[in-house]
């Protein structure tokens, strides 16, 4: 089975780029990816409509390009979870994870027995269709799936000490507006309880030897968020990247000499 580079470079202490797709989810989109250096790209599933279907096709065309497909899912549920890993997901986001229980039990389900309850399928999407040992395969899906959690909410943070030492929880990542909008200053990222919040998630993911992740609107707020400690950064999303250059390259045209 093909392996997870992200994976394996976060786990080695180093920083890795990526984006997310809410719309643009045709054919040519891992290839353009890739070639910008998207190391990763995480697949909305929660707010966008893609589909499971559009999904397992996406993760096709990730095949072959240095890219690693993510999935954050529509829900928190088994039948969920493992439908997307058996289609080939390497990794799942998963929302508003409050507690320690919650967080092993989303491990679980990305585990097969006697760690976890996962399924059995074999020679199929995730698999690349192959046949083979089954318990090396096993050993090997395990290896690359990253499980991460989106501390996204007063709860989450709360308890992301808890949540992160939990094993199999891989990363954690943060929700900047869902968390505002629970802390009730929308939209407020400047404000000092916020400020605190991701201090405590960084700080929780330093004790736990464990990535912190982050969406940055821009470069200015990434590197700012690097400088805190951040290291899986996605750099925007498809919308507002194609709408910005647009934007931008319209505005540039109109502007007089």
């Amino acid at each position: 089975m093909r392996s997870n580079p992200v994976k394996e470079k976060l786990a080695r202490g180093e920083t890795a780029f990526g984006t997310m797709v809410f719309e643009f989810a045709n054919p040519g989109t891992a290839t353009v990816l890739a070639g910008a250096g998207a190391e990763y790209v995480i697949y909305d599933m929660e707010h966008s409509g893609i589909s499971e279907e559009e999904i397992k096709r996406q993760i096709a065309y990730c095949r072959g390009q240095d890219i690693v497909p993510l999935v954050r899912p529509p829900d928190k549920s088994y039948a969920t979870t493992a439908r997307l890993l058996d289609i080939g997901t390497m990794g799942l986001v998963y929302q508003m994870v409050e507690s320690r229980e919650e967080a092993e039990t989303i491990v679980s389900w990305a585990r097969y027995p006697p760690r976890g309850v996962r399924g059995a399928m074999f020679g199929g999407a995730h698999d690349d269709y192959s046949g083979g040992n089954v318990s090396a395969k096993m050993a090997s899906a395990e290896a690359r799936t990253m499980v991460i959690a989106l501390i996204e909410t007063v709860k989450g943070v709360e308890a992301v000490d808890n949540i992160l030492a939990v094993r199999g929880i891989d990363a954690a990542y943060v929700g900047h507006y869902d968390l505002s909008l629970t802390m009730g200053i929308p939209g407020e990222f400047d404000h000092p309880d916020f400020d605190a919040a991701i201090g405590k998630i960084v700080a929780a993911c330093r004790k736990h030897n464990k990535p912190a992740g982050c969406l940055a609107p821009n470069v200015e707020w990434g590197r700012a968020w690097m400088a805190r400690g951040f290291r899986m950064v996605a750099y925007s999303i498809d919308i507002a990247l194609l709408g910005g250059a647009l934007q931008a390259g319209i505005a540039g045209l109109k502007a007089e000499d």
